[in-house]
């Protein structure tokens, strides 16, 4: 058997000891040996728990010859730095969403990471929860014919105190409910239906004291010819109310929903009337947050990948689709007009050359 992979966690807030409970599950596999926070009690409650070594600076996670991965659960706006850092250090990196806050920033990672032979994964989980798995399949199967239409719908609340920390809703560090919240169903919705050719976006402050939007709603129009909706938000009081995506083809009509992804909500299509009832009938109990069950996934893949010398499933480019559409958004949202996938691109590559 293969000596386990090593694996420190930098960021020991919210999702953290979601990493840290699937590497737990993953061993002999897998192995957490340090953890890192800015704060010092909380990086020494997760070290604590899992049996790891309690650091305060990240960087001394980077020069340590017992980490072959880190998991980078810090703030957005830190992603590609630290991961670029990792890179340099010949770790390879597993970062949660969004994978950066600009494709300049994204493209950086990517490249370095692939510069120093690393893996990287960006943490897309909902993709492996089995009713996801189970709707692709059906998509790529042709059962639904032609996509005419998608829906991604996130109605999520978040007191004002969960925007107080510093970082959360700010341009800098993280983005608003699109960039943040809603980025997971809005992956899941082009992961589906496939490549945006353009979108037509609005956004709003309605219900908070925060930099970014707490509300957004856009609508996509795909290269195939079909329409997409996406609804987003952090202000349905009192409490997350739907996360879902629906997709409608010629001859069939599913959505999935559940607290993170992980319920088939409906599922009518032509000629599948029996495992209609069967799928709905072994209905997956809801998982205690959004996050979900399926990070164990992300990371079992990860190491799969790193052994297999392939990319993971959610590599760098699956992440950095996801992070084009948010940023389409937002620019439609700035300019009160319609934005193609192909202008966000040429604006990163002037970026990219240096040029405002």
């Amino acid at each position: 058997m293969s000596a386990p992979l090593r694996f420190a966690i930098i960021g020991c807030g919210r999702v953290a000891p979601r990493h840290a409970d699937s590497l737990a599950d993953l061993r002999p596999e897998a192995k957490l040996v340090a953890v890192a926070d800015v704060i010092e009690s909380r990086a020494a409650r997760l070290a604590q728990q899992f049996g790891a070594d309690a650091l305060t600076d990240y960087r001394r996670v980077l020069e340590r010859k017992d980490v072959d991965v880190v998991c980078i659960c810090a703030p957005s706006g830190l992603h590609a730095r630290m991961g670029i850092e990792a890179a340099q250090h010949g770790k390879h990196v597993v970062v949660e969403k969004p994978i950066a806050l600009s494709l300049r920033d994204a493209d950086a990672l990517i490249a370095a990471c692939a510069q120093a032979g690393v893996t990287l994964t960006v943490v897309l989980q909902n993709r492996y929860n089995p009713p996801m798995q189970d709707l692709k399949r059906l998509v790529e199967s042709g059962r639904m014919g032609r996509l005419l239409l998608g829906n991604a719908t996130v109605r999520w609340y978040r007191p004002q105190s969960y925007y107080e920390d510093g970082w959360h809703g700010t341009r800098a560090m993280d983005g608003g409910a699109l960039m943040n919240q809603s980025i997971h169903h809005i992956d899941a919705l082009q992961w589906l239906m496939g490549d945006v050719q353009s979108v037509f976006a609005y956004g709003a402050t309605l219900a908070h004291r925060m930099e970014c939007e707490d509300a957004g709603v856009a609508v996509w129009r795909f290269a195939s010819g079909a329409l997409g909706v996406v609804e987003g938000s952090t202000l349905t009081w009192p409490e997350n109310l739907e996360g879902s995506v629906a997709i409608f083809g010629e001859r069939g009509s599913v959505k999935v929903g559940g607290t993170a992804l992980n319920r088939i909500v409906m599922w009518k299509v032509d000629g599948m009337l029996e495992e209609e009832k069967h799928l709905l009938s072994v209905q997956a109990v809801d998982p205690p947050s959004v996050y979900g069950t399926s990070h164990r996934a992300v990371l079992a893949d990860t190491i799969r990948a790193i052994r297999e010398g392939r990319p993971p499933q959610t590599n760098g480019n699956e992440g950095r689709r996801s992070l084009a559409l948010v940023l389409a958004m937002y620019e439609s949202m700035a300019r009160r007009a319609e934005v193609t996938l192909e202008e966000i691109e040429a604006m990163a590559c002037e970026l990219s050359d240096g040029h405002e």
